[in-house]
């Protein structure tokens, strides 16, 4: 009898013990946008265990954007999936024997440093309870703005600009990599693109940028004396709430 109850014993402690694999679809998508994926270098998955803070996996979104009809355009019904097979995403495997918190953690976009933003969230993981499909999915918010000119620490001499615009430009997009253009999906005349001039640390002006092609913004201003300047750009968007900015440095000189 002792026997027999070990086994039962053994064989119950054996069942506790066993891992099982669990695996979870986890995916970044850009407010008001598409999801974030090897176009634009992925958006970096950190999965970690909440009680110890032990990586239990990391890598990187890769695959498509999406399709933009799906996404953007049809009708948002419960239980209608967003993606497609092609769309982006990190798989995780993990083996685990017992329900695990985790924290989630989306870095994006990964190779844009001057627009990341860090987005997480938690979640208990059963064992051998898959998250699949659409999965879990993160938002991004913002835009990814890149200041084209003047270039960082540019020395621009007064003279060779003196009574004419000196022009500005920037290249903006989604956080995704999606394109903005006039009428688009992403509609230029919806975004409010504008410049605060800076001039030796004192705030000098604003400065209007309008889309001149795809993606690509301008305003132009007179400079007219020397010094140190700061251009602040920034994006805004009433509808979504996204935001973005960038920042250069350069110097007029006599």
């Amino acid at each position: 009898m002792k026997t027999l109850l070990f086994i039962a014993a053994f064989l119950m402690l054996g069942l506790t013990v066993s891992a099982a694999e669990t695996k979870i679809m986890i995916r970044a998508k850009a407010r008001d946008a598409k999801f974030i994926g090897s176009s634009l270098g992925g958006a970096h998955i950190i999965v970690r265990n909440k009680v110890n803070q032990q990586i239990l996996a990391e890598g990187n979104t890769t695959g498509s954007t999406g399709n933009t009809d799906l996404i953007m355009k049809g009708a948002k019904t419960r239980g209608i999936s967003i993606t497609d097979p092609q769309t982006a995403g990190f798989l995780v495997s993990l083996d685990i024997n017992e329900p695990t918190f985790v924290s989630i953690e989306v870095i994006s976009p990964f190779n844009n440093k001057q627009a990341q933003a860090t987005v997480t969230t938690e979640l208990w993981l059963i064992p051998g309870k898959h998250i699949l499909g659409d999965g879990i999915i993160l938002e991004i918010p913002g835009f990814i703005i890149d200041i084209l000119k003047p270039r960082t620490h540019q020395y621009i001499s007064l003279n060779s600009i003196k009574g004419k615009p000196f022009p500005f430009q920037a290249n903006i997009v989604m956080m995704c990599g999606c394109v903005i253009d006039k009428n688009g999906v992403w509609n230029s005349d919806e975004i409010e693109v504008k410049g605060i001039l800076k001039k030796d640390g004192q705030y000098l002006k604003e400065v209007n940028f309008s889309l001149i092609s795809t993606n690509l913004f301008e305003g132009s201003d007179l400079l007219n004396t020397p010094g140190n300047y700061e251009l602040i750009l920034y994006a805004y968007h009433e509808k979504s709430g996204n935001t973005g900015v960038d920042k250069v440095n350069y110097v007029v000189y006599e």
